[in-house]
């Protein structure tokens, strides 16, 4: 039984195939682990934002209560002790300190919301284009095994194109130099 002759070109597209299927196993990786950072942010984001409004109602009530003592000041007058005017002064300059408190400690909790916000839209536009760089490098490698059964070159070209195009997602997963709209 005579040896076929191997054609050239099956070499190449044994090793484009070899080249796309590891850089589909990195994208599925690193889309993986990108994935995963853009939920933990996410959970660190609303845990933020809960607080955010916990710190909110907080200060809301010292509002209401020191909109109350002084209405009640108002009302009483010259009528109130002095001991008891005195201490309602207090009172009103006390919650008066904790409503400035709470809105300085709102405006650090908003920053780290928004930064955890950031941290979450990177990562998820990172994963994506991974998912993009995962689905054409895997349509590479199917036509690039149906080239390689069927013995036809022209496949292997088609393969071998839209394999390029997964490489030029993975390049970007990692670079991220031309921005993809989501």
């Amino acid at each position: 039984m005579a040896e076929e002759k191997k054609e050239k070109w099956l070499n190449y597209l044994a090793l484009t195939t070899v080249i796309f299927a590891v850089c589909a196993t990195l994208s599925t990786f690193k889309g993986g682990g990108y994935s995963t950072r853009s939920v933990l942010a996410q959970s660190q984001e609303s845990n933020q934002w809960a607080y955010y409004q916990a710190k909110s109602i907080k200060g809301y009530i010292y509002e209401t209560q020191k909109e109350k003592f002084e209405l009640e000041l108002k009302a009483s007058g010259a009528r109130m002790p002095k001991v008891l005017f005195e201490e309602y002064k207090r009172k009103i300059d006390s919650y008066t300190e904790k409503i400035k408190k709470y809105v300085e400690e709102k405006k650090d909790i908003e920053g780290d919301a928004k930064k955890f916000e950031g941290i979450k839209e990177d990562a998820q536009k990172h994963s994506q284009i991974f998912g993009m760089a995962v689905i054409f490098l895997q349509i590479g490698i199917l036509l690039s095994s149906i080239a390689a059964l069927l013995k036809k070159k022209i496949v292997w070209i088609i393969g071998l194109v839209v394999g390029i195009f997964g490489l030029f997602y993975f390049a970007n997963g990692f670079l991220t130099f031309v921005k993809i709209p989501t």
